[in-house]
């Protein structure tokens, strides 16, 4: 088993080279953090010629947009019904065609810069892992199929024909789903920012925001930018530049393990038609076949960094009880990174300041969401639509400190109501 970084890590994509902040520059907004929010932001930025900086304190797609499970998933947690319910009609309405959709706005991204990024739409299975979550299962399909969206019902056949194993009593196919690279997706989202007119630096952590006569100046350890305009598109990884946003959200750790290309035996027994599949319940798996035979699955992971495949033998276990054959296949990766959990979650979109915006929370769905957000940022930004979410203040999580005790107790909770819902 390998001690190297993720998968997306060490193919055989060159690496892009990007520059650092060593001077002062100016732009009418600077955007902290290159995500897919990030990214994105600036990418619909520049295509609409407003001139935009990027500082990544690493590179871009470092945190959980290069590191996540390469599935791009429609929809938020809570059920269109639920959306609107929360939101009101109008808003609702427009927050779930958004977020259901948001896969469309990724595969054209794909498809209009050629992005390399080793992309299938091949659909999204919600999972059943007990008969008692059928119903609500059926009932957002309905949901689904109401508001026009090409979804299906899988049966106990339908689900062992599509996964090889008999552990599913049903599932919801999803045709807007796919898969991806994240790192490649997000890094080539980053490149046709950059030919759009955009600025990116890595390696450019911001160590101070200030608002001097009525315009932002941010600085690294190098340089700075002035700017009319600031958005922080930090998620799980918002540090103590802005330390109440961290105490907003959770960081909860998600992690990933990956074998070797599969023999085709196991290809065609396995989402050979290249759908990814997550699991409905507490505390479950995800997986995937990528393009090359590789087989994925995360998991909820400790709350530190990890690496390579031995570090997660909860997830190679499960993989193996599921697919016994997977025990004499080599698993070849192992990694983790840090994504933003909010305590309704719902994304939150913050203005502490005019000028000063932050979008951060997308509990596991970022991929697309992430992207549409970018797009919804940069719109907002120009004036030309209103916030896709109501613009909060930010409210700390109460003993924000013990997350990680209160993290490994949700777990523990969630696995054994997982249990007791698999006997009813």
């Amino acid at each position: 088993m390998s001690d190297i970084g993720s998968l997306y890590e060490t193919d055989d994509t060159p690496t892009p080279t990007w520059p650092y902040l060593c001077k002062q520059t100016y732009a009418d907004v600077a955007i902290i953090g290159g995500g897919l929010t990030g990214i994105s932001t600036a990418l619909h930025l520049a295509r609409e010629g407003v001139s935009t900086v990027v500082l990544e304190s690493h590179t871009p797609g470092y945190g959980a947009s290069g590191r996540n499970g390469g599935q791009v998933n429609p929809g938020l947690k809570p059920t269109p019904d639920e959306v609107e319910a929360d939101f009101g009609p109008e808003r609702g309405t427009r927050l779930v065609n958004l977020a259901w959709n948001a896969p469309d706005l990724v595969f054209d991204l794909i498809t209009h810069y050629g992005l390399k990024c080793n992309a299938k739409r091949g659909g999204t299975i919600r999972a059943a892992t007990a008969t008692s979550q059928l119903a609500s299962l059926k009932s957002l399909m309905e949901q689904c199929s109401l508001r026009g969206g090409s979804v299906q019902w899988l049966d106990a056949n339908a689900m062992h024909e599509r996964t090889g194993t008999s552990l599913y009593p049903g599932g919801m196919l999803d045709m807007r789903g796919g898969q991806l690279d994240p790192l490649a997706y997000t890094q080539g989202l980053a490149t046709a920012a950059i030919n759009e007119g955009a600025r990116i630096y890595a390696n450019s952590h911001v160590i101070s925001v200030r608002q001097s006569n009525g315009k932002w100046l941010i600085n690294t350890r190098h340089g700075s930018v002035i700017a009319q305009k600031v958005v922080m598109a930090t998620n799980g990884y918002t540090g103590t530049l802005w330390n109440k946003l961290r105490r907003s959200i959770v960081p909860v750790y998600s992690s990933i393990v990956a074998t070797e290309p599969l023999p085709q035996s196991l290809r065609q027994r396995i989402l050979a038609q290249h759908e990814v599949l997550y699991e409905l319940g507490q505390i479950t798996t995800y997986y995937r076949v990528d393009t090359s035979g590789r087989f994925l699955m995360g998991g909820r992971s400790y709350s530190h960094p990890a690496h390579n495949a031995a570090s997660f033998p909860h997830l190679v276990d499960r993989a193996c009880a599921m697919w016994p054959e997977l025990k004499s296949v080599q698993w070849t990766h192992g990694w983790n990174g840090q994504l933003a959990i909010t305590l309704d979650h719902y994304p939150h979109w913050h203005e502490p300041a005019p000028g000063f915006l932050s979008v951060l929370g997308y509990n596991g769905r970022g991929v697309a969401l992430a992207t549409v957000m970018g797009r919804e940022i940069a719109l907002w930004l120009q004036n030309k639509a209103e916030p896709l979410f109501p613009i909060t203040p930010v409210q700390p999580i109460p003993a924000h400190a013990f997350w990680k005790i209160g993290v490994a107790g949700r777990i523990w909770l969630g696995r054994l109501q997982d249990r007791v819902e698999k006997l009813l």
